[in-house]
Formats: structure tokens, sequence, C-alpha cells
């Protein structure tokens, strides 16, 4: 169980000049909190010893050839049958039956026929439009533009006039001369009613509860903060202090329990090995094991020569390979296109 930072580091250090509430809290939370947990704490260190040895010597493995297992005979197989059986004989269909059979029929069937629809369509749209035009839209725009237009302006005019003199002229002198000294009177009244009552509420509400809040809610929350803020701080402290002294309790728990077990197991193992079975071991390969060999080896000599003598006695000695004749070193090629000196039919030196 090896340390981990936390349990190397060293507890915190108190800051001087703490209250007498927090030296009455710390030491009897630090006590409970680690007879709570050093057990744990050593459980704790105990299962994550076991996880990890577990983890490397069977689960990683076991993960490996699982994995190695599902790729060679599910994966590969499937995906090579998927590519070679399934998509490629159906793309192959796809092309063959629907996309080929398409692109004809779209292309030498539809686009000309399309074509001479929409050539078609557009010819009786634009007749459609321009009797459209000339039968509908060309008369109303001439009504419109000679007669309603004009009466329409005129109608507009008088209606203003009227509305001008009849609405707006009386609507102003209403406003200008009854409604606004009437609101300012109303808002003076209203202003002089607020301000009656914002005082009320304040010196009735507001006050007393500003008081309240001031001088007795503040410092209890304060004092209630405080010691609530002494207590978890403890509290924390406590439990990272105990921690870090469970991990060393629990690191020494774990170096006796390995010193024990190399003392029972090991060390006695390794004295039988050094002191009893390595020179019983040298004993065995010097005494017995070499001599066996060389008696192996000179046994197996002495049949491969007595088998060579009885094949030579039956069958005879082998024959001597015969030496290839010596051919004399020639100094040029004689092929007969060798060129000459001073003659067309004898080389300058000859063998």
């Amino acid at each position: 169980m090896e340390p981990t930072d936390n349990d190397r580091r060293a507890p915190a250090r108190y800051e001087p000049g703490e209250g007498c509430l927090t030296t009455a809290v710390r030491l009897p939370v630090r006590i409970v909190v680690l007879l709570l947990v050093v057990p744990v704490r050593l459980v704790w260190d105990a299962l994550a010893a076991l996880g990890r040895a577990v983890h490397r010597t069977a689960l990683r493995p076991l993960g490996r050839g699982l994995a190695w297992l599902w790729r060679t005979l599910v994966v590969i197989p499937v995906a090579w049958t998927w590519r070679t059986l399934v998509v490629a004989p159906l793309g192959w269909l796809w092309r063959t039956l629907a996309v080929a059979p398409a692109v004809w029929l779209w292309r030498y069937v539809l686009t000309p026929v399309g074509r001479g629809i929409a050539w078609l369509v557009r010819g009786l749209g634009v007749g459609l439009l321009w009797l459209g035009k000339a039968v509908f839209v060309w008369p109303w725009v001439a009504l419109w533009r000679y007669v309603l237009a004009p009466v329409g302006r005129g109608i507009a005019v008088v209606v203003a006039w009227l509305v001008r003199c009849l609405v707006v002229v009386p609507a102003r002198w209403l406003y200008a001369a009854v409604l606004t000294p009437l609101g300012r009177g109303i808002a003076w009244l209203v202003r002089g009613l607020g301000t009656a009552l914002a005082t009320l509420v304040r010196w009735i509400v507001v006050v007393p509860l500003v008081a309240l809040w001031r001088y007795v809610l503040l410092p209890a929350g304060r004092a209630l903060a405080a010691v609530v803020t002494v207590v978890v701080r403890e509290i924390g402290a406590a439990f990272g202090h105990c921690w870090r002294v469970a991990g060393i309790i629990s690191r020494a728990v774990g170096r006796f329990l390995g010193t024990v077990l190399r003392w029972l197991f090991v060390e006695p193992v390794r004295w039988v090995y050094r002191t009893v079975l390595t020179p019983l071991g040298h004993g065995i390969r010097d005494g017995i094991w070499k001599p066996v060999r060389q008696a192996l080896r000179t046994a197996r000599e002495t049949v491969r020569q007595t088998r060579q003598e009885l094949r030579r006695a039956l069958f005879g000695a082998p024959k001597e390979p015969q030496p290839a004749a010596a051919v004399p070193p020639r100094r040029e090629p004689g092929a007969p296109g060798t060129r000459t000196l001073g003659s067309s039919t004898t080389a300058l030196t000859k063998d």
C-alpha cells in the first residue's frame, strides 16, 4: 500500500489567536472522527491494493483476450461478410436495376418531355397574361387614374377640413382650458397623499424593521454563523487530519504484515533455495548431468563411426571426386571476330 500525497503532507497548522470555542470543539471532534475514520481507511487501503492486484493480474489480460477473440471471431468475419456478400451484390443490383434505368429514363424520356411541356406552358402563360391585362387590368387602371383618384382627392380635402373644424379645434380648447388645470389639481392632491402615506409607512414599518434587523437579527445571525463556521471547519479539518493519520497507521500495518510474511515465508524459501537447492543442483549438474551428457556424446560418436565402417565394409569406399582438368589461361578470347594489328587473319599473340 503506497502512501499518497495527502498521506505524506503534514497536517496544516492553525493560525494563532483562535478563540476558546475552536479549542473546545477541536479535541473531541478529532477523537470521534479518528475512531470512525481509522477502520474505514484500513478497509479502503486493503480493497484498493486487492483491486489493483486483480486488475493487473486477471482483468487486464482477460479483457485483452476477450477483445482479441471478439475482433478475430466476430468483427473481422462479420465485416468481411458484410463487404463481400451484402454490400457489393446489393450495390451492383442497385446500380444495374435502379440507377441505370432511372438515369436513362430521365435523360432520354422525361427531360425532352419536360422541356416540351415547359415551352408549351410558357407560351400559354404569356398569351393568357396578355389577354388578362387587356380584359381586366387596363380598364380598371384607366378608371382609377382618370375617375376614382380625382374624386377621392376631393373627398379627402373636404373630410380633412370638417375633421379640423369639428374635432381638432374643440378638443384642443377642451384640453387647454379644462383638462390641464383639472389634471394639475389632481396631481398635486395625489402627491400630497403619497408623501403622507410614505411618511407613515416609513415610521411605522420601515424604521422598526431596520432597527430589528440591525440591532437584533444581524448580530444573532453573525454569532450563529461564526459558531456554525467553527464547527464545520473543525469537522472538515478533523476529517482531513484523521484521514492522514489513518493512512500512516494503515501504511504501518501494511509494512508490519509485509515484514511478517517476508520473515515467515520469503526468507525461509530463499534460505532453502540458496543453502540446499542451489548446492544440490550444482552437484547434480556436475556429478551426474555432465558425465551422462559426455557418455551420450561418446556413445553417439561411436555408433556413427561403427555405421560408417559397416557401410564401407558392405558397399565399399565412396569414389573420390575427380578434379577438373586445368585450362591454360588465354591472353585474348579466341572468337572469330578478334581484332588484329597488321593482319586481318592472325591475332597479335596466340596461346
